[in-house]
């Protein structure tokens, strides 16, 4: 799995969504956040595109297992 690395920020067009984050997950991004000079926006989409990009199911498939990558 490729390391996550935190990107230098650039602009680039959003939209406005809610969601809903575990309070201890926000402390720790928040934490981040301040420690890596990069807004809590930033960063969250930071780690989405991260997690996307290295995302894999998992499939049952008669007694064995395949990964899909998505």
């Amino acid at each position: 799995m490729n390391k996550f690395k935190l990107p230098d920020a650039y602009e680039e067009k959003s939209v406005l969504k809610t969601i809903r984050l575990k309070y201890t997950t926000l402390q720790k991004v928040e934490e981040l956040s301040k420690k890596s000079n990069l807004s809590v926006n930033r960063l969250i989409n930071e780690c989405i595109n991260y997690a996307l990009a290295n995302l894999s199911t998992e499939k049952e498939s008669k007694n064995k297992k395949e990964t899909v990558k998505i």
